[in-house]
């Protein structure tokens, strides 16, 4: 992905508070739009589209799928954006169905023939022009819940969050996760084995999906879920921060 140089949001002269969005389709978002997702957007949230240019967050965000609609993303930056004061810029770069094994450099996701690792350090450089990363929200397994061993889990996830610290210069940058929701079918083992990613590397939580509900399929959040979620991954953000 090739992406020329975007200037800030018009209007904006101080610099923006970045957040990655990385992670799969429950990130990406594929809750349904309805009346009430709609009225969430704020004058103080931006978002990179997918031409590298900054506009008023709104969903979706994602332009991963065709089918990409509401996610935690937006309830996140807007809550920040409340809780902080701050202008934010969210970087969204999740990409529905991608395993944790094409989070990586070079590698190859076939069913949406991108490269999601790649794709994102280009969109993070890009974004880094407007403004300093302040920190990364995942949501991923899915794709990975009963093929990886908790241990290969763990280890090339915290090997992500080393390349994308080193990537925006901040060893100490907070990376939270989310649980799986827990309608999918067997997550016990692989929610339970996340927590322990605080105890591994510094400057990491672990958001719950306790109570969250499906659109239907088992499988991704409803809308009222997502947002739910995108609350608790400000919450738990902010907690960090503020250590």
């Amino acid at each position: 992905m090739k992406l020329q140089k975007s200037d800030p949001p018009e209007g904006i002269k101080s610099e923006l508070d970045l957040y990655i969005l990385l992670g799969q389709s429950n990130m990406a978002g594929r809750g349904e739009p309805d009346s009430l997702s709609k009225t969430y957007h704020s004058k103080d949230v931006f978002v990179l589209t997918k031409l590298g240019v900054w506009e008023i967050a709104q969903h979706p965000l994602h332009f991963d799928k065709p089918i990409a609609a509401v996610g935690p993303g937006l309830m996140f930056g807007s809550e920040l954006a409340k809780l902080t004061t701050h202008k934010i810029g969210l970087v969204p770069c999740a990409v529905g169905g991608s395993s944790i094994s094409v989070w990586k450099p070079d590698a190859y996701d076939e069913a949406t023939k991108t490269h999601p690792y790649d794709d994102a350090i280009s969109r993070i450089k890009l974004a880094m022009k407007a403004g300093t990363v302040k920190g990364i929200i995942w949501h991923q397994g899915e794709s990975d819940r009963l093929t990886y061993t908790y241990e290969m889990y763990l280890k090339e996830l915290t090997e992500l969050i080393d390349r994308l610290r080193e990537v925006v210069g901040n060893p100490d940058l907070p990376f939270i996760a989310g649980e799986l929701g827990y309608f999918v079918k067997d997550t016990e083992s692989f929610n339970k084995n996340l927590h322990q990613l605080p105890t591994m590397i510094k400057n990491t939580a672990v958001v719950s999906a306790e109570g969250l509900t499906h659109k239907g399929d088992e499988l991704h959040f409803n809308s009222r879920s997502a947002e739910l979620l995108g609350k608790r991954y400000a919450a738990a953000m902010i907690a960090i921060q503020s250590h």
